[in-house]
């Protein structure tokens, strides 16, 4: 297993150390951890990190996630925006 994973967040190569989550990896890439705004446009980022609050919902290669409790994968693409 390598010591780190790389994948596209928005179209940006991001590298995170391996088996971090892809909350982790929003943190890493842009600062707060944002996946998504409010109505109002203010930014939301992970609340609970298990998975309830369903605040970190991201696109994984297509497909609706969960970003705390989605672990990255060599490659993955995720977008945050729905």
């Amino acid at each position: 297993m390598s010591e780190h994973t790389l994948l596209h967040i928005d179209g940006h190569l991001v590298r995170v150390k391996s088996g971090s989550s892809v909350a982790a990896a929003l943190r890493v890439a842009g600062g707060m951890g944002v996946a998504r705004t409010s109505v109002g446009g203010q930014p939301r980022a992970p609340f609970c990190g298990m998975g309830v609050c369903q605040e970190c919902r991201v696109l994984v290669d297509g497909r609706r996630r969960l970003a705390c409790q989605t672990v990255c994968g060599e490659g993955m693409r995720v977008e945050t925006t729905e």
